[in-house]
C-alpha cells in the first residue's frame, strides 16, 4: 500500500489557481462565512446573538473572529480556509448555546402599507435588526427610527396641523413645503404653477 503524502501549501495554491484565481477562491471562502453570519443575524438580530451566550463562549467567539479577520488580511488561502471553517463552527456554537439556554430568536412585527402615489407596498418595522430580518430586494423596509427622522425634518406646517388638530389624519400632501426656518412670504404669495 502506497502512503499518501499531503500536498504542500504551494501545491495547493497551484491546484486552486488552475480553477480560479486566488482572489476568487478567497472571496468564495469569505462569502460562505458571510452567508452563515447573515443567516444568524436574520434569525437572532444584528449583534444580539453573541450577547445571549455566556461570557466564556462570547470571548471564544470574539477570538475566532479576530483570527478570521487576520487570515483575511494575510491573503493566505490555506490559512483563510482553516479560519473560515472555525468561524462557521463559532456561529453554530452561539446558535446552539442560545437555543439550549432557552433564548428566543428575534420575531419581527411587520406592518405593510401601500404608498398612495405609487401603489408600492412598503414594510414598517420597529428596529434595524427586524428590518434586516424581513427586508428583501423587492420590498422596501423602513424602521420607526427612520420614520422619526422624516417626521423630525418634515415641514413645520404638518407638525402645526397635528398639534392644532389632535388625531388629524394626513391624507395627502400637495405642493412644496417651506423649510421650518423660512416663514411664508405673504407679500409675494404663492408661486404661479406655469
Amino acid at each position: 500500500m502506497k502512503r499518501r503524502i499531503p500536498p504542500t501549501r504551494q501545491q495547493l495554491e497551484m491546484s486552486r489557481a488552475a480553477f480560479a484565481p486566488a482572489g476568487h477562491f478567497q472571496k468564495a471562502i469569505t462569502d460562505g462565512v458571510d452567508f452563515i453570519a447573515s443567516e444568524m443575524e436574520r434569525k437572532w438580530g444584528i449583534g444580539r446573538l453573541r450577547l445571549l451566550v455566556n461570557d466564556d463562549l462570547r470571548s471564544r467567539f470574539d477570538a475566532q473572529a479576530e483570527k478570521f479577520d487576520a487570515a483575511i488580511q494575510s491573503g493566505q488561502t490555506d490559512l483563510l480556509s482553516v479560519q473560515a471553517e472555525g468561524m462557521k463552527r463559532a456561529w453554530q456554537a452561539l446558535d446552539k448555546a442560545a437555543t439550549a439556554a432557552g433564548q428566543q430568536p428575534l420575531s419581527a412585527e411587520v406592518w405593510e402599507v401601500k404608498l398612495p402615489g405609487s401603489d408600492k407596498i412598503v414594510a414598517v418595522v420597529r428596529t434595524t435588526s427586524e428590518a434586516h430580518m424581513v427586508a428583501t430586494p423587492d420590498r422596501e423596509t423602513w424602521t420607526l427610527s427612520e420614520i422619526a427622522h422624516l417626521i423630525d425634518h418634515a415641514s413645520s406646517i404638518i407638525a402645526d396641523i397635528k398639534r392644532t388638530f389632535p388625531g388629524a389624519e394626513i391624507t395627502a400632501i400637495h405642493g412644496k413645503a417651506n423649510p421650518p426656518d423660512e416663514p411664508f412670504d405673504w407679500s409675494k404669495g404663492d408661486d404661479i404653477p406655469f
